[in-house]
């Protein structure tokens, strides 16, 4: 050989020779081989890797490290080297001057070893000055060098001990200095340099020790023990998590996919535009288009081109571990062959020993840095889907927003881009299983021949049964959903005593649920079952084929482990496949939502004049518009009922579709929207909106929106935190925050839709002259106002009279007058009821304003903008009484209560409240189920050790019969009855949770709900449900399943090797130890994630009730910055919890591989007293104990973490509850009589009214009037008990209502509340949930409620289906639904809470003549803004401050000139 003649020119050093190296009780390598292929073996890999590692390092620069003494020390380290390999070149050419001839390897080892140093070298420079501080790449090199160095030190210093004679001193002193620089350039290589400059990490407070930690703890993830060690001596709380990377963080990661969506759309587009420009006509289009379609952008592209790169490096892990997982099987065949063969040295022994350990060691380090890139490209993936839909739901136009409701877009920021996170662990497997599969067969195949299609036909029967275990559990979505309608429509629930009617159909929907997780249960156990018949398939046909085949230990057990490695795969390839299909869905989910068309940002021009519309066609809602308003002008918009003049701001704000024609706008614009938008903030943080604070110029607009008075009542002042959706503020508060947030931002254009409508006359009135008239703020702003009010129309420049949709009359008021058209004769119509009551918000529909169409045109003409709007979270809450002393402030101004991190150990209570919900009868049976399961199974284990070590006589095994039938007996007795009880328990319990936090939530107090973020109730029915349904079940499986099967483990490894017991005990204890550590952190981590995931839903759900106001404005900049700082700060406790879980497995894997290599090395040992059945029966039950021990401390770990979703889920229970009690016939007459009663928000806070003692008959009709916080809802939300009375008593029939149950009062008593809600479902079902009235009374209710020829036109009459808050109708029919539930259920009580505040004047007409010809015989109480409603009742109760101030009839109020005569002289009507 050359290489031969290369090392000696006389052949006398050959490179390898057998008999020196492996057939020999001290092996020893040859000169030539270690002075060539061990010197070379680091040089090739640095060669190999340079050129890529360069490239990366040029594209990847993070900074720039000074010069210091760690670097220094390096390139010094290199560049010795290099100088001790040129020595030995020139010693070379220095004894070739001698004539000594050194072989050429003399001259070519040392060069090629110097220019190796001199790159390493410079590769240490380069890393410095593109801010490495730690290299892999060299680390490797010295480590290899170093290990190549070490077998040529030992036989050196074996020449030197045997044949002195033969050393060269020169070049064993420079091998040996050689030897001692390579171990200190490891060293070094070993350690991290210091931070480049103008690195992240410097500016960070608590920077990620990741980037900056040593190659060598990336790979071990030692760089987390800090925060472990802290977890362990304490709770971890939210300022012990680091920043995350910014590779991780949103601002990096989502851009990179949203850039990548929208080439894909642009391609789409233009290949649209493509096909559009050729030349076919359109039959031609037609038939191309039929059988192609045209192709839609695709997500998955994008995705793949975004995160693809970074993944990729999983795969190449992926294919390694895989390789490697083969490694044991093939070890313990040359083991048992080693014991087999007496004559081997023993050295073979421990070396495959060595082997093993090395092998397994590497394959547990590779397996962790796959699990890691995995995991950190699903976070990034669920990062980037949260901010690309986030982003989108920003700019979305309504025509699309229309078509997804909230519950749908928030499950795509929430289902959706969980699925992708968690696909992406085991995506790989798609590939990476049928390559596992198919070495496993080829291994098989090689051990038992033909025989083991046998087992794999067994196998092949699990896959279509595994198939069916993960079902689309489509129910869910539709649970959320309607979890989500009741808690934003809860107050509406308890008013109308409907809990249970939809707790009744929540629970339906979730029994469909548990019949899925049943069926998968069923399922699931047959796999287990079926796993037990493959080794026995394949045996039986191997013994029975050819009573020839031997069945010895090498074959048996060799199988046994490669039918171990086969049944991950084949158990994971359905499980990805069905992950697929749901994330497959998923993607179809957001590519839809995704490609929605933007709004035309060129619908409304910049220019000179202030506001332009010219020929403007927009679908239905506005058409043929010509307008022109001049700048500083106040314009105001009339007109009745979806007439189109919330349309006509829609379309200033540009949210409407042109059709043709020009608007223009000159400046910045401000809104304020019909519905009130307010932000889950400070009253101040909602008015300044992200402005810079000017202090003199804030209180001149609160003082202009008449909010001083509210402030000085607030808990906190203006620093009181308001509820989500402005919980926690009455309408007309709300309206006015809404104003003062616009006046504040200081813009050029005003847009200002129907603000006054829920305000009190007398304030309405101050607004207007304070705000908007001509000496107001906005004095010198162009001011567009929609209104009701008749009589602001004097004082307005320029007055726009809409109907269907046009402009019908324009003018001054005066102009109008004389004119006499259609708007001079609805003066003169309403002139005696409105006239004056006008300031106050008339029949200011807030909601009904943009109203696009009369009845019979309803359904979904709702104007886009308001579609945010009107969903029933803000109609909910103008309810909540205006009194401002209801704060439900927790401390000073704290309202909602964020969700907490419980700390420390999971109680034992939690577990036993578990136990107790699957029943401990079930339990103690699983447990026994798996004892015998695990029993049998290491029975027919040691049966087949006992078999393979049967004689063979004449070429055969005597008893082999006999073996088959007790092995296959023992196989077929392992019940699979354990997994199907466990299963069940689960379901039973997660039944039994469910039912029970659905049953707490929904008898809680109102006060609960507005003090705890919708969010959160949503996190515990979504998440934590999802957890207790599939996870918790599983982990207990697998838990009890891995504690069997260590114990069995154990048991047979030290009958086997008794001298293994001598490590157990200390292995144990480590193990635990280990456990321990880990769980304190992981479990703490686990918590903090989950209540940081709560934010981002409550955040985007707010957003996108607001998105037009946000839109009007541009203010999107600063809420995806927001919302990317909630999702970072979830990722921030979600990305050590992933890492926590590496470096646990590196431990455990490592302490596990000691013991497979301890079990391994003794029996080397014992070889002599050992049979080779039991060495093959130990090794196998070794090489599972890994991953048995790694999977009983990870499920510990996981059950004690997953467990907190039980502990979260019962936290609910120990809130106070509403009373119940079963319901009698009552009331008959409807008295009413309060005696000095009070009632106040919270125990701290002060009475919201107090000492309010009054006495109404059977049949009156009471008005209920006072100013803004006079405590006129209190007094209703005390009727209903919404809030308890703190003190007094209210008796109806002379019963006292504190001491009935909730439900038989509520449902006895009848609410027409202010903004009407409607659930998702049919209008029959909105009527009467509970199926109750025949369909004869629907109708009736209908035709008195002016709705039944709107219904009947209807394609499904009552079975009509209304969307999500009842947004395809108007709001004014949804205003009269709510009067036909009054009317079906007809009490003797009818409270009207404002009912007709927000609606036109021909509405409220039709509900003040249905509720005075059929209720005339009911008592009803009504409060009112607009007292000309109540003049005509029998009495009117004023209140002020709380206490009753006036009662008595309208005309002796009146005549007593107190404050009812102010009122109404502030209406206008004395």
């Amino acid at each position: 050989m050359a290489l031969d003649r290369l090392c000696s020119p006389d052949g006398s050093d050959p490179l390898w020779d057998w008999n020196l190296t492996w057939h020999t009780d001290v092996p020893e390598l040859t000169q030539c081989f270690q002075n060539t292929v061990l010197a070379w073996l680091p040089c090739l890999y640095l060669w190999l890797c340079a050129p890529f590692y360069i490239l990366y390092l040029h594209t990847h620069s993070s900074g720039y490290i000074c010069m210091n003494h760690f670097n220094k020390a390096k390139t010094a380290v290199s560049f010795l080297l290099w100088i001790i390999c040129w020595a030995d070149v020139f010693y070379s050419f220095w004894e070739r001057s001698r004539e000594l001839f050194p072989a050429p390897v003399h001259f070519l080892t040392p060069t090629v070893l110097g220019i190796t140093m001199l790159l390493s070298c410079l590769l240490v420079q380069y890393e410095r000055m593109k801010g490495v501080q730690s290299s892999g790449v060299l680390l490797i090199f010295w480590l290899l060098a170093l290990l190549c160095a070490t077998v040529s030190f030992r036989s050196r210093v074996l020449l030197a001990l045997n044949q002195p004679a033969l050393v060269s001193v020169w070049r064993y002193t420079t091998f040996f200095i050689y030897y001692i620089l390579l171990l200190v350039a490891l060293v070094l290589s070993c350690l991290s340099d210091q931070l480049p400059l103008f690195s992240q990490a410097v500016k960070d407070t608590n920077p990620c020790p990741e980037s900056g930690a040593s190659f060598l703890s990336r790979i071990t993830f030692w760089w987390i023990s800090r925060m472990m060690v802290t977890g362990f001596k304490r709770p971890l709380v939210e300022s012990d998590l680091w920043s995350l990377h910014p590779e991780n963080r949103s601002h990096r990661v989502v851009p990179g996919l949203v850039q990548r969506w929208n080439r894909q759309r642009q391609k789409k587009a233009q290949q649209t535009e493509a096909k559009g420009a050729s030349g076919a006509d359109e039959a031609e289009i037609l038939i191309v288009k039929g059988p192609q379609q045209s192709k839609e952008p695709s997500l998955l592209w994008a995705l793949c081109l975004t995160f693809g790169p970074y993944f990729l490096i999983s795969g190449l892990y992926k294919i390694i571990h895989d390789v490697l997982m083969f490694v044991g099987p093939l070890i313990l065949r040359l083991l048992i062959s080693f014991i087999n063969s007496p004559d081997s040295p023993s050295w073979h022994g421990f070396f495959y020993t060595g082997l093993l350990f090395v092998c397994t060691c590497f394959q547990s380090l590779i397996l962790q840095q796959y699990f890691h890139v995995c995991f950190v490209s699903g976070m990034r993936v669920r990062s980037a889907i949260i901010g690309a839909v986030y982003r989108k739901a920003l700019v979305i136009s309504n025509a699309a927003r229309r078509s997804s409701t909230v519950g749908e877009i928030v499950n795509l920021m929430s289902v959706d881009a969980q699925r992708f996170m968690d696909l992406s662990a085991y995506i790989n497997m798609i590939w990476s299983a049928p390559l596992q599969v198919v070495l496993a067969l080829y291994f098989l195949w090689e051990t038992l021949g033909p025989s083991v299609l046998a087992g794999v036909a067994v196998m092949l029967l699990m896959v279509p049964v595994n198939a069916f275990i993960v079902a689309q559990m489509k129910s869910k979505d539709g649970r959320i959903k309607l979890m989500n309608e009741m808690l934003n429509g809860i107050k509406v629930l308890k008013l109308y005593a409907w809990e249970l009617a939809f707790q009744d159909k929540v629970s339906e929907i979730r029994q469909s649920e548990l019949r899925v997780l049943k069926k998968a249960a069923y399922l699931g156990a047959m796999s287990t079952f079926t796993w037990i018949c493959v080794a026995l398939s394949t045996f039986a046909v191997y013994v029975l084929v050819d009573e020839r085949n031997i069945l010895d230990a090498q074959k048996a057990f060799v199988s046994l482990a490669l039918f171990n490695i086969l049944r991950f795969p084949l158990n994971m390839l359905p499980m990805v496949i069905s992950s697929l299909v749901q994330a497959s869905v998923s993607l179809k989910r957001l590519r839809t939502f995704l490609s929605h068309e933007d709004p035309n940002v060129t619908c409304v021009l910049q220019t000179a004049s202030s506001v332009c519309v010219t020929k403007r066609w927009f679908p239905v809602c506005v058409f043929s518009l010509n307008v022109q308003i001049p700048e500083g002008s106040l314009v105001a918009v009339v007109g009745l009922v979806g007439s189109g003049k919330s349309s006509l701001l829609s379309a200033l704000l540009g949210e409407m579709d042109k059709i043709e024609g020009t608007a223009s706008v000159k400046g910045s614009v401000a809104y304020v929207s019909q519905q009130a938008w307010i932000q889950n903030s400070t009253l101040k943080e909602n008015i300044v909106f992200g402005q810079e604070l000017n202090d003199p110029w804030y209180q001149q607009v609160v003082e202009a929106c008449a909010l001083r008075p509210d402030m000085e009542i607030l808990p906190a002042g203006d620093d009181t935190e308001i509820g989500e959706k402005g919980v926690n503020l009455s309408g007309g508060q709300k309206q006015r925050v809404s104003l003062a947030r616009a006046i504040y931002c200081d813009r050029s254009v005003y847009l200002l839709d129907d603000p006054l409508s829920a305000v009190d006359a007398h304030v309405g009135k101050h607004i207007f002259d304070k705000v908007i008239g001509p000496q107001g703020l906005l004095k010198d702003k162009t001011r567009v106002l929609v209104t009701h009010g008749l009589s602001y129309l004097p004082q307005a420049d320029l007055i726009l009279v809409m109907g269907e949709g046009q402009v019908t009359e324009r003018g001054s008021y005066q102009q109008l007058l004389t004119t006499d058209g259609a708007f001079a004769e609805f003066l003169r119509t309403y002139a005696s009821v409105d006239n004056n009551d006008s300031g106050k918000t008339q029949c200011h529909p807030p909601n009904m304003t943009e109203r696009l169409s009369p009845p019979n045109m309803t359904k979904r003409l709702s104007p886009p903008n308001m579609t945010k709007r009107l969903s029933p979270p803000n109609m909910t809450e103008r309810l909540s009484p205006p009194n401002m002393t209801e704060r439900l402030s927790l401390g000073a101004g704290k309202l909602t209560e964020a969700d907490k991190a419980s700390t420390g150990q999971v109680k034992l209570s939690v577990f036993l409240t578990y136990a107790k919900a699957i029943g401990v009868p079930l339990t103690v049976v699983s447990v026994l189920l798996f004892f015998t399961h695990h029993l049998l199974s290491l029975f027919s284990n040691y049966w087949l050790s006992w078999w393979t070590d049967d004689p063979v006589v004449n070429g055969t095994q005597p008893d082999r019969l006999m073996r088959l039938g007790v092995y296959g007996s023992l196989g077929l007795f392992q019940v699979f009855g354990y997994s199907l009880s466990m299963s069940i328990g689960g379901i039973m319990a997660s039944r039994y949770l469910h039912q029970c936090m659905l049953h707490d939530v929904l008898r809680s107090p109102i006060s609960f709900f507005e003090r705890t973020p919708s969010g959160n109730l949503v996190n515990r029915f979504s998440k934590e449900i999802d957890t207790i349904d599939s996870v918790i079940p599983s982990i207990l499986k697998m838990f009890t399943g891995s504690m069997f099967n260590v114990l069995s483990c154990c048991v047979v490894i030290l009958t086997a090797t008794p001298l293994v017991a001598i490590i157990i005990p200390f292995l144990g204890v480590l193990y635990f130890f280990v456990q321990r550590f880990y769980v304190a952190s992981s479990r703490q981590l686990k918590r903090l994630e989950s209540v940081s995931r709560s934010p981002i839903f409550t955040h985007f759900n707010e957003t996108l009730l607001g998105a037009s106001v946000i839109r009007a404005f541009r203010e999107q900049k600063r809420f995806i910055g927001e919302s990317d700082l909630r999702v970072d700060h979830n990722q921030e406790a979600y990305f050590p919890s992933i890492v926590a879980n590496r470096w646990l497995a590196i431990r455990l894997e490592f302490v596990g591989n000691c013991i497979v290599s301890c079990a391994a090395l003794f029996a080397v040992m014992a070889r002599s007293s050992l049979s080779p059945g039991i060495m093959g029966l130990s090794i196998t039950y070794a090489l599972q104990l890994t991953a048995s021990l790694n999977w009983l401390v990870r499920m510990s770990s996981d059950l004690e973490t997953n467990i907190v979703a039980v502990e979260r889920v019962r936290e609910y229970s120990h809130t106070d509850k509403e009373p119940r009690s079963p319901p009698d016939p009552w009331p008959s007459a409807g008295c009413i009589q309060i005696r000095n009663f009070g009632l106040r928000y919270r125990q701290d806070l002060d009475m919201a009214i107090h000492n309010v003692s009054i006495s109404i008959t059977g049949g009156e009709k009471v008005g209920i009037v006072g100013r803004t916080g006079a405590g006129k809802s209190s007094l209703t939300m005390g009727l209903f008990r919404i809030i308890e009375a703190s003190e007094g008593q209210i008796l109806i029939d002379g019963v006292d209502i504190s001491q009935l149950g909730l439900h038989q009062l509520r449902s006895r008593i009848t609410i027409i509340p202010q903004d009407p809600v409607l659930f998702s479902g049919s209008l029959r079902m909105n009527l009467d949930p509970f199926n109750s009235y025949s369909d004869e009374e629907l109708w009736r209710a209908l035709e008195f409620s002016h709705l039944k020829v709107f219904v009947t036109g209807l394609p499904d009459k009552l079975e009509h289906e209304c969307s999500e808050g009842g947004e395809n109708l108007s709001v004014g029919q949804r205003q009269l639904l709510c009067l036909a539930r009054a009317l079906l259920r007809k009490t003797k009580i009818l409270v009207l809470d404002e009912a007709t505040a927000a609606v036109d004047m021909e509405t409220d007409h039709l509900i003040q003549s249905t509720i005075r010809s059929q209720f005339e015989e009911c008592t009803v109480l009504t409060i009112a803004h607009r007292l000309n409603t109540i003049m005509d009742y029998t009495r009117v109760l004023v209140l002020d401050k709380g206490e009753m101030a006036e009662f008595d009839s309208p005309d002796k109020l009146v005549a007593q000139r107190g404050l009812f005569y102010n009122m109404a002289k502030d209406s206008g009507l004395l």
